[in-house]
């Protein structure tokens, strides 16, 4: 009998250090992968329940995170510049309940832009009865887990990559076909080598010689030399350009042709041709061009 209860005491102090080992781990491998992403998007309304944010759940969920350390942002807000190009900075939230009988129980996954969960948090749980205060106590149960993480965002060349090497930013691909038009409509416009027209707008209407003003450049001259400098600072994607004083004037999304650029938020492009860079800008009824001068 003595033999068997040594025994037995052996085997769960041996069970009992590898649960510690495993716990351990695990929450450092967690740690190490939740510390690479920059942000937490919370969703405006859990599948479980009927409404938005309802019983401010939620609002609740973006509160802890940011009380924490974590920058979280509901999915209904304005995002950073960055995870609007990138949205795979980003962990996204969902709570599920869990089956229980007279308890609630609820688990929160955060999963990165592919999908995948990163990491998931304890089952919190309350014996409350009304939905308003259930649902509350057993989030702040569950959040336990990522309060205890001690987070700190470390960037992470990998997940960086991972959103801004594919080009597949909703912007960029709303883009593609108004490259393919706006490429085509820039190759039947007719420029000679030593001469640079500035604005001047393309219509159905035959334009009179006198009427187009035109700037001669010496061959030899570069003629953006004269027009204001621009300065292109790297970006995920592309390039924000800025002016002297600095102020930003645009941000430029890499595109698959080769020097050209798409431009954010207007219905433009920026490319190389002969050496000078081009704005090319469709205002819905005109391609108007002009000549920039960018410092890349």
């Amino acid at each position: 009998i003595i033999y068997y209860n040594t025994l037995f005491l052996i085997m769960n102090k041996v069970i009992l250090f590898f649960s510690i080992l495993f716990i351990v781990n695990s929450n450092a491998f967690s740690q190490d992968n939740i510390n690479d992403y920059k942000y937490i998007v919370v969703p405006n309304q859990y599948g479980f329940l009927k409404e938005k944010d309802q019983y401010q759940l939620n609002a609740l969920t973006k509160f802890l995170f940011n009380k924490y350390g974590y920058t979280a942002f509901l999915q209904n807000e304005d995002f950073p510049d960055d995870l609007k190009i990138n949205r795979c900075l980003a962990l996204y939230l969902d709570a599920n309940l869990e089956k229980a009988l007279f308890k609630t129980k609820m688990r929160l996954d955060l999963s990165d832009c592919n999908g995948e969960i990163v990491i998931s948090s304890k089952i919190g749980e309350t014996r409350e009865k009304e939905f308003s205060k259930s649902y509350n106590l057993a989030l702040r149960d569950a959040f336990e887990t990522f309060k205890e993480l001690n987070y700190n965002y470390q960037p992470n060349a990998n997940i960086i990559a991972k959103g801004s090497s594919t080009n597949t930013s909703k912007e960029i691909e709303k883009s593609k076909s108004e490259i393919e038009r706006l490429q085509k409509e820039i190759e039947v416009l007719k420029e000679e080598k030593e001469t640079v027209k500035v604005g001047v707008p393309k219509t159905a209407v035959p334009i009179q010689k006198e009427s187009v003003k035109e700037i001669t450049i010496e061959p030899t001259a570069n003629p953006s030399d004269a027009l204001d400098v621009f300065y292109a600072q790297p970006i995920d994607n592309g390039f924000q350009i800025i002016d002297t004083t600095p102020k930003k004037v645009m941000v430029l999304f890499y595109s698959s042709i080769p020097d050209t650029f798409i431009v954010k938020g207007r219905d433009a492009i920026v490319y190389k041709k002969e050496g000078l860079w081009i704005l090319a800008e469709n205002d819905g009824s005109n391609l108007n061009t002009e000549v920039i001068n960018i410092k890349f």
